[in-house]
């Protein structure tokens, strides 16, 4: 499968997943903690889905160069961490936890692991 083909599977499966999501948030009530987790998991997948393909045409835009070449498996790595960040930041909103220190620690982690990923390379 190419590049292009990849992206605008991904671009479909974003749109489906926040259209799910739609549905999902108009008809489930949101008492039972089964709602909360399937309502994150597909929040996780839309967020993802939709943060991928911006990672890989940011990335060939303006990333271009010899040492970094931007794959679609690494756009697709920092698209899910995208979505752990803003997931785990929700999840702790919902929990009356978030703060500012905690959402600089969590999006510094996922920096932390990016980096490492890329170095390991």
């Amino acid at each position: 499968m190419s590049n292009r083909a990849i992206v605008f599977l991904l671009l479909v499966v974003a749109v489906l997943a926040w259209g799910g999501l739609r549905l999902f948030g108009h008809f489930i009530p949101p008492h039972s903690p089964l709602a909360f987790v399937a309502f994150f998991l597909i929040l996780g997948v839309a967020c993802a889905s939709t943060f991928a393909p911006l990672a890989y045409v940011i990335g060939a835009r303006f990333l271009a160069l010899r040492v970094y070449k931007i794959t679609i498996r690494h756009s697709l790595r920092q698209g899910a961490l995208l979505a752990l960040v803003v997931i785990f930041n929700l999840i702790l909103s919902m929990l009356h936890s978030w703060n500012i220190f905690t959402a600089v620690v969590i999006l510094a982690a996922a920096v932390v692991v990016e980096v490492l990923s890329l170095a390991r390379k």
